[in-house]
């Protein structure tokens, strides 16, 4: 017959950031222990809660399936003697399986004869597997750990609970000193312990606990409660995603209710409100039908509607004094010029080891500046691209930024127009944090976007000159993010600037100006230009590039982040190609073979009179065609050339002797092969492609 089973982990309350991973985490690996224990079911429900994690699984077979296996052996003249005994390795093979040599069997094998065990393996009934659910608990990770009592026992919160119940029977198994039971907890405050008579009872008692253990369910409620609230007001109320997910993991039993504030507020900046009510507080801010702020909030009580009007006095008060520090750093701020903030940066610290905030605008200054130039910026924007590197950390020293460090940047937008700057300015002051998450929103004025890019580069290249380059998942500084940001906006602006010359002249450029660092950044080009590129391979596998055509353009000798992008794209593009295989495997042949050369740019020089054969001649003449301005073609182009070498490079070889006993003949034809390899490593190293015919 099918089972039942619910299993389920109450807990002290869990960071509401972690319960969606953490219930995802424990259906995976319960799972995965199924399947791997050969215990079919239908389906994995999951209810999760702040004080529970649970899950109930339908369908469950009654036992293991039986096993008939065919185990083999040694072969049969290892296993007999000339007298046909058994040997001590046919009597050990056969004690080893549970069986006697009377069992043995002899099969061919491809010619050979072979001993074999024919086993029969009961399968184990369920009850006798579900125990081990409990290394599935205690197998799981979170973000942070903890330890309680005198236990040496980690794990997200405290266990409190264990009901494990396969139909109405408990499967026995404890964890420290919390064994299972049928007990449940009900909601903290207005419900209480319930015993279970079977699994399948679990979602309707608890209910009656007040606790609604169905996540989707309790959001869905959630969600009809605020828009009530909305339609009966006539109000605007956002439903943003992760707020939402936020507050339904706070809650057991939602009661969603409305609060307000002093409209004097409302002179604040929108942003100030919005992150006073939903980042401090977990408030739904409330607009008009045209998107104006009101003073008005919505929140979610953990509880039932009694007494609500003191749940919202609560809240109002505790609102308004966020509110009120609000309105006094904003009005304090003003009192202040720009130029005042900036001299205060001389006397904060970017990292003790490089420099200060006010050293690191003066470096990104040279670097904006450079690439403003590089990518063609207008005069007017170079203009405002040079007052914006000048003070986009102003705001890290006002009050306001101080007290609501999310506003940083947003801050210093709102600030810089009321000080009159331009409103280009403005906004590159804001943009220049973007995009603040992997996938988040990217600049979109130009003169932000370069100043993001310049702020970035800058934060990179100075953290590995002092040492502190990411390793593994260790990466404090978001330096991985930071490039990632670099990447994307490059490719979005269609901006071409190759990194490692770019890092050389920026170099130069700051110990001229004689704003460098005391560090050795020259030294830490060719690093930082690789770990850039590791994210554009991180950014073609997230476009679909296959994966060995993302390593080799990211291992070619290119350092220009748009042409390895085009590279990577050009290739995905003609993997499919007929003559692919054919192109590829002559390209690579020339890789491989020139390695056995080792030239110096300024050694490439091939000589005619060396030539043996009419292949060496035909070969020279094409490739010194194919690289006519060959810098300064795209992807597309470039590949053309080198596909116009194919039958050349096939008939040199087969004609051309490579590493002939005259040193002079083989360096001539390695110095050959070494101008194609440079040709070809601009596009990647075509050596790590998996080509198929």
């Amino acid at each position: 017959m099918a089972n039942n089973f619910l299993l389920e982990i109450g807990l002290e309350e869990i960071p509401a950031h972690v319960v969606t991973p953490s219930i995802n985490q424990f259906k995976k690996r319960a799972s995965d222990f199924l399947k791997k224990q050969r215990i079919s079911f239908k389906a994995i429900k999951t209810f999760s809660t702040p004080r529970r994690l649970t899950l109930y699984i339908t369908g469950l077979a009654d036992k293991q399936p039986d096993i008939d296996q065919s185990v083999k052996g040694p072969a049969k003249k290892i296993a007999q003697d000339a007298d046909g005994n058994w040997t001590k390795a046919a009597i050990g093979f056969s004690r080893g399986q549970g069986a006697t040599p009377d069992d043995i069997t002899f099969k061919d094998v491809k010619g050979t004869q072979y001993v074999f065990v024919e086993k029969h393996i009961a399968g184990k009934p369920v009850e006798e597997i579900l125990p081990g659910m409990k290394k599935v608990i205690t197998a799981m990770t979170f973000p942070t750990m903890m330890k309680w009592g005198s236990y040496s026992f980690e794990y997200v919160r405290p266990i409190k609970w264990l009901v494990a119940l396969l139909n109405d029977t408990v499967i026995p198994f404890s964890i420290l000193d919390v064994t299972t039971d049928r007990v449940t907890s009900g909601h903290r405050f207005l419900g209480k312990d319930v015993s279970l008579a079977n699994a399948d009872e679990y979602e309707e008692k608890l209910t009656e606990q007040f606790v609604i253990a169905d996540a989707a369910k309790r959001k869905e409620i959630i969600t009809k409660q605020i828009n009530k609230i909305a339609a009966d007001h006539n109000w605007k109320i956002n439903l943003d995603p992760d707020l939402l997910e936020e507050v339904n993991n706070l809650v057991e039993w939602p009661t969603a209710f409305e609060g307000n504030f002093d409209d004097k507020y409302l002179t604040i900046p929108d942003e100030v409100l919005i992150t006073s009510m939903k980042d401090h507080q977990r408030f739904f801010y409330v607009t008009d039908q045209e998107g104006s702020l009101l003073p008005n909030f919505v929140s979610v009580r953990n509880g039932n509607d009694y007494d609500i009007q003191n749940v919202v006095a609560g809240n109002e008060k505790v609102l308004t004094a966020r509110l009120e520090d609000a309105m006094f750093f904003y009005q304090e701020d003003q009192k202040k010029t720009i130029a005042d903030y900036v001299e205060r940066l001389k006397k904060v610290s970017f990292h003790d080891k490089i420099s200060t905030m006010y050293e690191k605008m003066q470096r990104v200054q040279v670097i904006s500046g450079y690439l403003g130039k590089l990518i063609g910026l207008s005069d007017n924007e170079l203009k405002d691209l040079k007052r914006a590197a000048q003070i986009y950390k102003f705001d890290l020293v006002t009050g306001m930024v101080g007290e609501f460090a999310e506003l940083q940047g947003i801050m210093g937008e709102k600030y810089a127009l009321l000080n009159h700057e331009s409103p280009v300015v403005a906004k590159a002051i804001a943009e220049h944090y973007m995009p603040i998450s992997a996938n988040g929103d990217l600049p979109q004025s130009a003169v932000g976007a370069v100043l993001a890019i310049a702020d970035k580069l800058d934060s990179i290249l100075t953290f590995f000159a002092a040492g502190m380059v990411p390793s593994g998942s260790n990466d404090p500084y978001a330096l991985r993010r930071q490039a990632t940001g670099i990447v994307r906006i490059v490719a979005e602006k269609n901006w071409n600037f190759d990194l490692g010359s770019t890092l050389d002249q920026i170099i130069q450029l700051q110990n001229q100006e004689n704003v460098a660092p005391k560090l050795d950044q020259a030294a830490q080009i060719d690093a930082v230009s690789n770990f850039v590129k590791d994210r554009i391979k991180q950014y073609l596998d997230d476009l679909g590039i296959r994966y060995d055509i993302s390593d080799a353009v990211t291992t070619g000798s290119h350092t220009n982040i748009l042409f390895n992008i085009a590279s990577g794209k050009m290739l995905q593009s003609h993997k499919d190609d007929d003559n692919f295989k054919a192109i590829i495997e002559s390209l690579t042949r020339v890789l491989r073979i020139s390695q056995k050369g080792s030239f110096k740019d300024d050694d490439l020089t091939v000589d005619p009179s060396l030539f043996e054969n009419d292949s060496e001649k035909a070969l020279n003449k094409v490739v010194s065609t194919a690289a006519n301005d060959y810098d300064s073609l795209n992807a597309e182009q470039d590949f053309d050339r080198l596909a116009s070498l194919e039958n050349p490079i096939n008939d040199y070889f087969d004609a051309t002797m490579i590493m002939a006993k005259d040193d002079a003949l083989k360096n001539n034809r390695l110095r050959q092969l070494t101008i194609i390899s440079k040709m070809i490593l601009l596009i990647g190293d075509l050596d790590k492609l998996v080509v198929k015919g």
